[in-house]
């Protein structure tokens, strides 16, 4: 029995197992990249991905199935290169930030002239909105920019109003309205 526990996890060199972890994990992080960028509405470079990703998967899948029976531990490191892929691919969008965000907010009404002059000075597209909250005077502002501000946005809207009420949706149509040309950088 302990011999075939030594065999199943020295049949296959470590160094090949940790290649086909490592270019499964690759490809599934570009794969990852590609579907979030297709639904975000950037097929090029989309399309462009799916080609180096097909390769790698292509050249791993045919190395793993050709061994399969013989070392089935190869298939445990293509799943872990596979959750690895997903996480990462994830993680790299996250970083990247690359689309458009629709930021609503609900601010009281005493505040709302100061944010939106804030907000448009720093370039920024901002329609408000006149509310009735439960107690006060409100206004809802309308903020659009690209994802990779919207932390930014988020930190200003709470420093200058605590009970601010935001939302934040990513938005994959924009047609007509004010788009600042500092901000627009990322606008298809």
């Amino acid at each position: 029995m302990t011999e075939q526990i030594i065999h199943f996890f020295t049949v296959v060199p470590i160094w090949e197992l940790l290649i086909i972890m490592f270019s499964k994990t690759i490809e599934v992080t570009i794969a990852t990249l590609r579907v979030i960028l297709i639904n975000k509405g950037y097929r090029t470079f989309g399309t462009i991905l799916s080609l180096f990703e097909i390769a790698l998967w292509i050249i791993m899948a045919s190395n793993v199935l050709s061994g399969l029976s013989e070392a089935p531990i190869k298939g445990i490191f293509y799943g872990i290169g596979f959750s690895l892929g997903v996480f990462l691919g994830s993680c790299v969008e996250s970083r990247l930030a690359l689309g458009k965000v629709l930021i609503e907010t609900i601010v009281s009404k005493d505040n709302s002239d100061f944010m939106t002059s804030e907000l448009r000075n720093k370039g920024y597209a901002v329609t408000t909105v006149e509310a009735r909250g439960r107690d006060s005077e409100k206004t809802v502002l309308k903020i659009f920019a690209n994802r990779k501000g919207k932390d930014e946005i988020i930190k200003l809207i709470h420093q200058k109003d605590g009970t601010a009420m935001i939302i934040a949706n990513d938005i994959t149509t924009l047609h007509g309205g004010y788009i600042s040309p500092r901000k627009s950088s990322l606008i298809k």
